[in-house]
């Protein structure tokens, strides 16, 4: 079976020259897909065409909203990709299912444990990615000060994702971890292309 090669990126916080130099490295890639973790507007005044360099190279992508996302930015972004905020999609027989965190929302929550128990249930693929802004509780990323979430990891225990992917600490970015046999990929602006 051919794997899914996928680009995923985040914390691009409305800057479209970030967008335009992901679009180039998935294209150089040929990745089958554009996972965004979360983050794509904030900070600043984003530009409603973020997701435009992407569309122009006919790049599929699929997000979650971060927590500097607010609902009418999740908006501008649902019209030119796909969010998986508690929703799933599958790709080559891969499902990915999704976790956002909008509206300064810092922590997951027993609705959102459910929401993720409720897409892991409906894939019906052998291999399963979970996307998430933020990070989970004892991994890597904690060297930032900032506690990961307790639901997140819970989350993975309870249903072995293959990948989890996740954001939010910038300085973070290309730190590799693992929970269980899940692998946990840290991802930021410079994004990163793996396959599954």
């Amino acid at each position: 079976m051919a794997k899914l090669k996928i680009l995923a990126a985040a914390d691009l916080h409305g800057d479209v020259n970030i967008a335009k130099k992901l679009s180039k490295k998935a294209k150089k890639g040929k990745v089958d897909l554009v996972v965004l973790a979360g983050d794509v507007y904030g900070y600043s005044e984003g530009e409603p065409g973020i997701l435009e360099p992407f569309r122009k190279e006919g790049q599929k992508i699929v997000f979650v909203p971060g927590n500097c996302d607010f609902n009418e930015e999740c908006a501008m972004l649902a019209r030119e990709g796909k969010s998986i905020h508690n929703y799933y999609v599958t790709y080559k027989g891969i499902g990915i299912t999704g976790i956002g965190s909008p509206n300064w929302k810092l922590s997951l929550d027993e609705g959102d444990l459910e929401n993720i128990k409720m897409n892991f249930g409906r894939m019906k693929t052998k291999k399963k990615v979970l996307v998430s802004h933020l990070h989970a509780k004892g991994t890597k990323a904690e060297f930032s000060g900032i506690s990961g979430d307790e639901i997140l990891r819970k989350a993975v225990k309870d249903f072995k994702p293959d990948l989890l992917i996740a954001a939010h600490i910038h300085e973070g970015e290309g730190i590799e971890d693992k929970i269980g046999k899940t692998k946990v990929m840290q991802v930021g602006r410079r994004g990163k292309i793996l396959e599954i």
